[in-house]
């Protein structure tokens, strides 16, 4: 069994500078890393002997809105030498170019494109960095934290015009106040709201 701390200890000392901190949580090594490196140690993790980590997971991104730098750009690799994952933690603003990993994995392509569809992250170096699941001209990235439930557009098909429309999202139905109690602990009112305008008969 691999001793995930000393692993971490090692891939730091193999890449001075890279490597901004590392921790071992539920049996996974998550390393914190520099997002302009991360081209680097991505190659070192994969070539290396004592690392090989051959199979790429996931690439995908965490929005916290209150840090200066908002993002973390959030890799998954495993070695099946080792059987072992690892993660990575890149942290990156909004205008934060993070270098494509594509050259080391090339199937990390839709993963960078869905990152940076949903939340806005810049990969540099991907030869297609178009949106992947919304729709044209879209506007904004729907995972930001500061995105608005209702979005900024609905699209409907207009029967008389014979084509699909954009239109600024509007509300049909005025906002009402909900009773969120729960039905087994029982409400503290004996008649129900409304219930004044039934008919009562004698």
């Amino acid at each position: 069994m691999t001793d995930l701390s000393s692993l971490g200890e090692t891939i730091k000392a193999a890449l001075p500078g890279a490597i901004v901190g590392s921790s071992v949580a539920f049996g996974q090594l998550t390393l914190a890393v520099e997002a302009a490196r991360i081209v680097d140690i991505v190659r070192f993790l994969r070539d290396d002997p004592g690392c090989r980590f051959v199979s790429f997971v996931d690439i995908t991104a965490v929005d916290y809105p209150g840090r200066e730098k908002r993002f973390e750009v959030v890799y998954h690799f495993m070695s099946p030498a080792l059987n072992i994952r690892i993660r990575l933690k890149a942290e990156a603003s909004e205008t934060t170019q993070v270098p494509s990993i594509i050259s080391v994995f090339p199937g990390a392509d839709w993963f960078e494109r869905e990152a940076y569809d949903l939340y806005g992250v810049i990969f540099v170096g991907h030869p297609d960095m178009r949106r992947l699941l919304t729709d044209y001209g879209f506007d904004g990235h729907p995972l930001r934290k500061d995105f608005p439930l209702s979005g900024f557009v609905e699209v409907r098909y207009d029967d008389q015009e014979k084509r699909v429309v954009y239109e600024p999202v509007r509300l049909n139905q005025e906002f009402r106040k909900f009773d969120f109690l729960s039905p087994w602990e029982g409400a503290d009112y004996s008649i129900l709201p409304g219930d004044e305008k039934a008919e009562v008969k004698p």
